[in-house]
């Protein structure tokens, strides 16, 4: 019995160090629709972002959003420039993009 439970502690303690890289990997994957415009690194220095005036992930207005602002922004697009992936993406990959912008944002 104990060596039982043992080894549901190894499992479960496996999936809790793996589940948030799983995630990261898959907002890092989805991201890659952003970098276009956001750049890989999020801080939107290419010529096309600063032509079309896109804010760094680092930017000041861009730290203060809440998830559930990036999250609408990316669902339902904002102003002219950015699009609405609402019929691109799930809401579990919107979430998982925005989770992997926050890592840019450190």
């Amino acid at each position: 019995m104990t060596q039982g439970i043992k080894a549901a502690a190894v499992i479960l303690m496996a999936a809790f160090i793996a589940a948030p890289a799983f995630a990261q990997t898959s907002g890092a994957d989805t991201y890659k629709k952003c970098v276009m415009c956001h750049g890989a690194d999020g801080l939107a220095t290419s010529t096309m972002a600063k032509n079309m005036k896109v804010l760094s992930f680092k930017d000041p207005a861009m730290l203060k959003a809440t998830d559930a602002q990036f999250i609408a922004s990316t669902t339902n697009g904002k102003g002219t420039k950015m699009p609405a992936y609402k019929d691109k993406l799930t809401s579990a990959q919107i979430k998982d993009v925005v989770a992997y912008i926050r890592t840019l944002q450190k």
